[in-house]
């Protein structure tokens, strides 16, 4: 597992709670285990606290001292509906209509983070990356009106001289063709992601172009908003439009763009759109045996992430910290 060693540290000194959903699943309930060990990310377990020390007890994992709720018998329930109807009632929701969705563990969790009673969420693969993002926009909102959220994957392998190579790629799950501004905008958010997990940004806005070398839209799209990053981050090493071996390979970059501060050494990647963020994440995860850790969810006005289909109890775990990590 990648080394959590700073964010772990930050955590002791400022320990957070994550409130998890499906409290009965195994690979949860491995996750929670650790955590309580650990001490420095306390878990919150949605569901009937009967059935989850069942489910704890037949898999033999040890959840002493973990909080449990229960959406339907929470004491604050009655208080959480009206807040979540006040939100919506312009939308045409009715009172009753509030209480049915905040029964919904993705929505009630989301809300617990709402109201400051734990500090993040961390949502189960059993539901899709539409159905997680709602109720965050919806109850959370995004830390600036009027722009977006996105996600980045981070990619961390061990390097021949013993430290991690951590990469940062973004958008891979939310937007499916962002606009020169909104790339901006994905741009300042996986920036401050990557720093989290330790890594100083340089910044590839990518392309099949480099720095002019291909015509097209998107070839202006993208280095039009490199531009603009460029203005918006002048502390930021950003270089755009590249090709990826541009990017990554400094025998490339020293025949195609000698005087790039970023070329050849690019660690943090900004995509033109959903097709090829997605593709290219999952490529280097599999062939260049990255361990990928999100997608994170940016630009939220707290941290809320999820589980992918098939991930393990370890995974679980690196998530929590992750998140947790991001609500310090």
């Amino acid at each position: 597992m990648f080394g959590f060693g700073s964010m772990i540290e930050n955590l002791k000194k400022n320990p957070k709670s994550i409130v998890l959903t499906d409290g009965t699943n195994p690979r949860i309930l491995e996750a929670a285990s650790r955590l309580l060990a650990s001490n420095f990310v306390k878990p919150v377990l949605l569901g009937k606290s009967d059935a989850i020390e069942k489910a704890a007890e037949e898999a033999g994992y040890n959840i002493r001292g973990a909080l449990m709720i229960d959406p339907a018998s929470y004491e604050r329930f009655d208080e959480m509906a009206e807040a979540y109807y006040e939100m919506r009632k312009e939308k045409g929701m009715t009172k009753e209509e509030a209480r049915k969705i905040m029964l919904e563990e993705h929505y009630f969790g989301t809300m617990l983070v709402k109201q400051k009673i734990v500090d993040c969420l961390l949502v189960s693969s059993t539901y899709s990356t539409a159905e997680i993002v709602r109720p965050a926009l919806q109850i959370i909102k995004t830390k600036h009106p009027g722009k977006i959220a996105s996600s980045c994957m981070i990619l961390v392998r061990p390097s021949a001289t013993g430290e991690n190579e951590v990469l940062a790629m973004a958008d891979c799950a939310l937007n499916i063709r962002p606009s020169e501004e909104e790339l901006v905008t994905i741009c300042e958010d996986t920036v401050e992601c990557a720093r989290v997990f330790g890594v100083d940004p340089k910044v590839a806005f990518l392309s099949y172009s480099t720095l002019g070398s291909g015509k097209g839209e998107d070839v202006d799209r993208m280095r039009n908003a490199a531009a603009l990053a460029k203005k918006a981050m002048p502390d930021v090493p950003i270089e755009g439009e590249l090709q990826f071996d541009t990017a990554v390979s400094p025998r490339v970059a020293r025949t195609k763009c000698p005087e790039s501060k970023v070329a050849g050494y690019a660690n943090t990647f900004i995509f033109p759109d959903l097709y090829s963020g997605n593709i290219g994440s999952k490529i280097a995860q599999r062939m260049g045996n990255f361990e990928s850790y999100g997608p994170i969810l940016l630009g939220l006005n707290a941290p809320i992430n999820y589980l992918p289909r098939g991930c393990n109890a370890l995974e679980v775990y690196s998530m929590c910290i992750v998140t947790a990590a991001l609500a310090i």
